[in-house]
């Protein structure tokens, strides 16, 4: 849904820079099924309109996940097409002169989630956040200024 609500959650703002981190939930077909052409598609369009309007673009990765808890998050996302997504992600954001963000490098440990940075495998807790918040800042920065 970020596509369609993209002109008034955003452009309409009038931001510097906008952070895209998109599709967790559709890899694991929480809205129903979509293919990773379909994701990609719809992720080139946000950022073709954030382009168009004079917005910068920060590509976030999607984070790894954990089967450390009692949902298995495996399940719903698997490892594979994490990665597979965030390959796509970071070659994307090179070929489309955004910058690309890895929170997944800074946040897994092997292919799993570090257990520390949530407490559910899944969604960051506040240690995942402190981790997260200045490496979202340094990619801000580097798309303001070009650093």
């Amino acid at each position: 849904q970020m596509l369609i609500r993209f002109r008034q959650d955003v452009i309409a703002l009038k931001p510097k820079v906008v952070v895209i981190m998109a599709g967790t939930n559709d890899v694991a077909g929480v809205a129903g099924p979509i293919t990773q052409g379909m994701m990609a598609e719809n992720i080139m369009s946000i950022v073709e309109l954030a382009k168009a309007n004079g917005i910068r673009v920060v590509l976030a990765s999607l984070t790894p996940i954990c089967d450390c808890y009692d949902v298995k998050q495996s399940k719903l996302r698997p490892f594979g097409k994490i990665i597979g997504v965030n390959g796509w992600l970071r070659e994307y954001a090179a070929e489309s002169g955004s910058v690309y963000l890895d929170f997944y490098k800074a946040m897994a440990e092997g292919r799993n989630l570090k257990k520390e940075l949530s407490d559910d495998g899944f969604i960051p807790n506040e240690a995942g956040y402190a981790l997260m918040a200045p490496l979202a800042e340094a990619a801000i920065n580097n798309a303001l200024h070009g650093k």
